[in-house]
C-alpha cells in the first residue's frame, strides 16, 4: 500500500467518522424537539406517545433514540426520529381527544404513504379522523382508593401517579393500611421513594404529617387507618363514587369483598389477586364478557395468568390446542420465609433466597375463568427461583395444525404489532434475554422468540414466556381499573 493510498484512506475515515458523529447530534437534537412535543400533548390535549408500546413520557434523547431502533427491529421499516418530532409537532397543531398514539405506526405509515398526502397534516387527519374533536370525547375522572400499600399497591401509587397528566382519568386519592401515626406515613413514604427491584420514584414525595397525608407530584393522597373495609367514611376526605382497588390479598371471594362496598363512597372494587366466585379478567383477552354497569366486585387474576393467556390466545385461535403442560419458573414472593421456618404449605416453609422451591400454580385453573375452551387440556406447576422478580412461563402445547419455528414466531409477532393485544404482548428477539431485561416491562407477555422449540413432527411447539411479575402485572390492572372507571382513552396503536 502506497503512502497516498493510507493517506487517501485515513481521510476518508475521518470525513465518515464526521459525518456519523454530525447525524448523530442531529437525530439527538430531533429527540430533544420530541421530548417537548410529548409534553405538550400529555400536559395540554391528555395524548400519551408511545413507541410500539413502549412509554416515551420521562424518557432521556438517548433512550428514545434507542426506542427508534428497537422500532426498525420489530416492523423492518426506517423510522427516523426527525419524522417522529414533525409528526409530533403537527400533533400539537391538531384538536385532538383525549388518547394513547403510536407514534411508531404513525411514522412507518407516513414513511410508506407520504406521496399519497398532499401534506402531513392532511396525512394525520386521515389517519386520526376518529380521534379529532376534544369537546366530543371528554372524560369524567375517578377517584381511587389504594387498600393495601405492599409490592403491588406501591408500584399501582406510582404509575396513577405518572399516569395523572391533567387528572383527567383516574386520580389517586386515599390509602388505606392498618396505622397511619407520624412514624407509619414516614416509613411508608419511604418505601415509596425507593425500591430495590424498580429503583427511585422519578418525582416527589412530601409528608404532610398534620393532614396524615402524601403529597405526590403535586397530589394529595390522604393515609387512612382502618381494622376492617366497612369501617371508612371516604367521603369524609371528599372521596365519592370511587374505584377501590384491593391489593392486601387477604379478601378472596365475594362476600369478603363486598364489605368494601358497605364503606361509604366506594361504588366498585378490584381485587389483584385470583378470586373464587367473581370475574377474572386479563385485560386484552376477556374483559369484554363483563358487565361493568351491572356488576360491582371484580378480580384481575394474577401475574401468571396475565402472562400466559395472552399467548395461549393466540394459539389457540391461529393453530388449535390439543393439549399441554405450563410450567412457571417464578420469583419468590412475600409468601415464603426468607429463612427456614414453618409455614402452612409444604415447602413454602424453606429458605426462599437459597432454594429452588416446587409449588402449585392456579394457572390451570384459571384457564376456566379465562378461556374456558382450554379447560382441562392443561396441567401445570411451579418452581419458586432465588429471584426477587421477573418469571418465566413455558409452554408446551400440542398444536392441531403443522408449523415451522418462523411459522409460530410471525404469528405471535403480527399480534404484538397490531389488533387487541398489542399492550400485552411484547415480541423480543434478543439472543442475550434474560430476567434482569425484563424488569420495568409494561407488557404482561414478553415473547422470547429465539427461545421458541418446534419439534421434528412439526405439532409440537414449546414457547418461552418472561413477565415482570409485579411492573407488568400492575399495568394490566391499571389498564382494567381505566375500563372500569369508563376512563380509557381512543387508541391508535
Amino acid at each position: 500500500m502506497t503512502l497516498d493510498t493510507m493517506e487517501s484512506i485515513k481521510g476518508t475515515a475521518a470525513k465518515s467518522y464526521e459525518a456519523e458523529l454530525n447525524e448523530w447530534i442531529g437525530q439527538e437534537r430531533a429527540a430533544l424537539e420530541l421530548i417537548s412535543h410529548i409534553g405538550t400533548l400529555w400536559y395540554d390535549k391528555s395524548v400519551e406517545l408511545i413507541i410500539f408500546r413502549n412509554q416515551l413520557i420521562d424518557r432521556s434523547a438517548s433512550e428514545i433514540m434507542n426506542l427508534h431502533q428497537y422500532a426498525k427491529d420489530i416492523v423492518k421499516r426506517p423510522i427516523s426520529v426527525k419524522d417522529t418530532a414533525a409528526l409530533a409537532l403537527a400533533l400539537t397543531k391538531m384538536d385532538l381527544a383525549p388518547s394513547r398514539m403510536d407514534i411508531g405506526r404513525l411514522c412507518a405509515e407516513w414513511t410508506e404513504e407520504r406521496e399519497k398526502h398532499s401534506d402531513m397534516a392532511a396525512f394525520l387527519t386521515s389517519k386520526l379522523s376518529g380521534l379529532i374533536g376534544a369537546e366530543s370525547h371528554k372524560l369524567t375522572p375517578k377517584d381511587v382508593i389504594l387498600f393495601g400499600f405492599g409490592r403491588i399497591g406501591r408500584l399501582a401509587a406510582r404509575e396513577l401517579i405518572a399516569q395523572a397528566g391533567k387528572g383527567e382519568q383516574l386520580r389517586l386519592r386515599a390509602i388505606v393500611t392498618r396505622g397511619n401515626s407520624a412514624e407509619e406515613i414516614v416509613k411508608r413514604a419511604d418505601l415509596l421513594r425507593n425500591d430495590s427491584v424498580h429503583g427511585p420514584f422519578p418525582g416527589t414525595i412530601i409528608e404532610d404529617l398534620d393532614n396524615k397525608a402524601l403529597i405526590v407530584n403535586g397530589h394529595t393522597v390522604y393515609m387512612i387507618h382502618a381494622n376492617n373495609p366497612e369501617d371508612v367514611d371516604y367521603t369524609a376526605f371528599g372521596i365519592n363514587d370511587a374505584l377501590l382497588i384491593d391489593n392486601t390479598g387477604v379478601f378472596r371471594d365475594k362476600a369478603a369483598l363486598s364489605r368494601h362496598l358497605q364503606a361509604k363512597g366506594v361504588a366498585k372494587v378490584l381485587l389483584t389477586a385470583p378470586a373464587k366466585d367473581i370475574p377474572n379478567v386479563v385485560h386484552g383477552v376477556n374483559q369484554h364478557t363483563v358487565d361493568i354497569k351491572a356488576d360491582s366486585i371484580f378480580s384481575a387474576a394474577s401475574c401468571t395468568t396475565n402472562a400466559i393467556m395472552p399467548i395461549l390466545y393466540v394459539v389457540e385461535k391461529e393453530l388449535g390446542v390439543v393439549k399441554g403442560h405450563i410450567e412457571t419458573v417464578h420469583s419468590y414472593t412475600n409468601d415464603q420465609n426468607l429463612l427456614d421456618n414453618y409455614h402452612k404449605k409444604y415447602r413454602r416453609g424453606r429458605s426462599a433466597a437459597l432454594n429452588m422451591v416446587i409449588t402449585e400454580t392456579g394457572a390451570e385453573s384459571a384457564l376456566k375463568k379465562v378461556l374456558p375452551q382450554l379447560s382441562g387440556k392443561f396441567t401445570a406447576n411451579s418452581v419458586r427461583v432465588p429471584t426477587p422478580n421477573v418469571s418465566l412461563a413455558i409452554l408446551n402445547i400440542e398444536v392441531k395444525k403443522e408449523v415451522s419455528k418462523d411459522d409460530v414466531n410471525n404469528i405471535i409477532r403480527q399480534y404484538a404489532l397490531k389488533g387487541d393485544l398489542v399492550e400485552q404482548i411484547q415480541y423480543a428477539f434478543s439472543n442475550e434475554l434474560v430476567s434482569s431485561d425484563v424488569i420495568g416491562n409494561p407488557c404482561p407477555s414478553v415473547f422470547d422468540s429465539q427461545a421458541t422449540i418446534v419439534s421434528a413432527d412439526k405439532k409440537s411447539i414449546v414457547l418461552y414466556v418472561w413477565y415482570d411479575n409485579e411492573y407488568g402485572y400492575t399495568r394490566q390492572v391499571i389498564r382494567f381499573a381505566k375500563q372500569l372507571a369508563e376512563v380509557r382513552r381512543a387508541t391508535y396503536y
